[in-house]
């Protein structure tokens, strides 16, 4: 058996080191960690896996955004038919 040797002990001056993240997060982003069912996120990485590579984690951003945007799109048009419907109600029918 190989015996390992451990490295000296080095004499590292952390006087000017700074605590925090060691890379800085992009501007608009926000870390934080969430529970993702297991089947949820093998999904998304598979998905990358057959598109040929990419970051699993955007394409989950990218589906949350997907999903607001199109929940922002049905909300505008809910309002935009009740508007409509409200008008037809509240204009007197001529008769044909």
């Amino acid at each position: 058996m190989k015996k390992v040797v451990a490295e000296p002990l080095k004499d590292i001056d952390f006087s000017q080191a700074r605590r925090g993240a060691v890379m800085p997060t992009a501007l608009g982003k926000t870390k934080l960690s969430i529970r993702v069912d297991t089947a949820v996120v093998d999904w998304f990485r598979n998905q990358v896996e057959l598109a040929g590579g990419g970051n699993y984690q955007t394409l989950i951003n990218d589906a949350l955004v997907a999903y607001i945007q199109q929940r922002a799109m049905l909300d505008a048009v809910r309002q935009v038919v009740r508007e409509e419907l409200a008008d037809l109600t509240a204009s007197p029918r001529r008769a044909t």
